[in-house]
């Protein structure tokens, strides 16, 4: 069975608590498990939450801020040290390839593993597999940043009822579905259009274009609400999202389960990002992430 959750490693900001850890998020997408921002302390975390290094097939990463990076040297080097048997891929900015490198080879290690470095250099499709496509926007942070964002390719639903109209069982239904048409009978009028689930990851960023490109119509949205509203302007100074602006953006875009996280520290009470995040409107599932929990991705439409 496939297994589509959020698993979160960290939670923190620019400094780490003693209940949050920098950042780190493993998407479980069926067989795959794509790791961003791997901050410092990734490597411990994914331990405690059961995630082995042979989970991991690509590593993504928003922006080389240290709570979002310092992580990576481990991560590469536990990769190595566990011989993965298969490639992990690399995504991060391309104007970063210097503090990629200084961190895959922050010390001294064999390399057992294929690493693919593929940087990012502009909006548009990273990379594309059978189960999803994998897209990346600009953000707007003081350096450069991007955001991730997944998208399945849309299917269709085949429907019992339609099927028995036409007298069509067994392993006929796969031959209609291979082929498009059976005996006169094709696949459009025994099926209905299935969209594709979608998954955005959205840190470090001031509200821009690409926060809203990214977030566009996807089931699950984790995005950074690094301050609350009295901190408006600081947020804005520093390249930051309210939680009221992430649940602005989820309101626009019609996300179904939104995940906020990347709390500043001066913060001690969690349910006040929620509370913020509601008055601007938004009523579709909410989560405050903690760190260690998981995050089912919503079933599919």
């Amino acid at each position: 069975m496939s297994v589509r959750e959020l698993v979160v490693l960290g939670t923190a900001s620019q400094v780490p608590t003693r209940h949050r850890n920098h950042n780190g998020y493993l998407l479980r997408w069926d067989g795959q498990g794509l790791l961003f921002d791997p901050g410092e302390g990734t490597q411990r975390q994914m331990l405690r939450a059961g995630v082995a290094a042979h989970d991991l097939n690509r590593i993504c990463i928003t922006h080389f801020h240290g709570d979002h990076s310092l992580g990576l040297a481990g991560v590469i080097q536990r990769i190595n040290l566990d011989r993965v048997p298969h490639p992990v891929t690399a995504h991060f900015p391309a104007s970063g390839q210097h503090f990629f490198e200084r961190l895959r080879y922050a010390t001294a290690y064999r390399e057992t593993v294929r690493l693919v470095e593929r940087p990012v250099a502009a909006d548009g499709e990273l990379d594309r597999c059978a189960s999803y496509a994998l897209e990346a926007r600009r953000l707007s942070h003081p350096v450069e940043s991007y955001g991730y964002r997944l998208v399945e390719p849309d299917s269709r639903r085949i429907l019992p009822e339609r099927l028995a109209e036409h007298g069509i069982t067994g392993p006929d239904v796969g031959r209609l579905q291979r082929e498009g048409e059976l005996n006169g009978v094709t696949l459009d009028e025994v099926s209905e259009h299935r969209p594709g689930q979608r998954f955005a990851f959205v840190m470090d960023t001031r509200m821009c274009a690409g926060v809203e490109a990214l977030a566009e119509g996807v089931d699950m949205l984790v995005i950074e609400s690094t301050f609350l509203d009295d901190d408006a302007q600081l947020a804005a100074d520093h390249g930051h999202l309210t939680a009221r602006q992430a649940g602005g953006v989820a309101v626009r875009a019609g996300v179904r389960h939104l995940v906020l996280t990347h709390f500043s520290q001066r913060y001690d009470d969690p349910t006040e990002f929620a509370r913020q995040a509601r008055a601007a409107g938004y009523d579709g599932e909410l989560t405050i992430a903690k760190d260690l929990m998981r995050v089912p991705v919503p079933k599919r439409r």
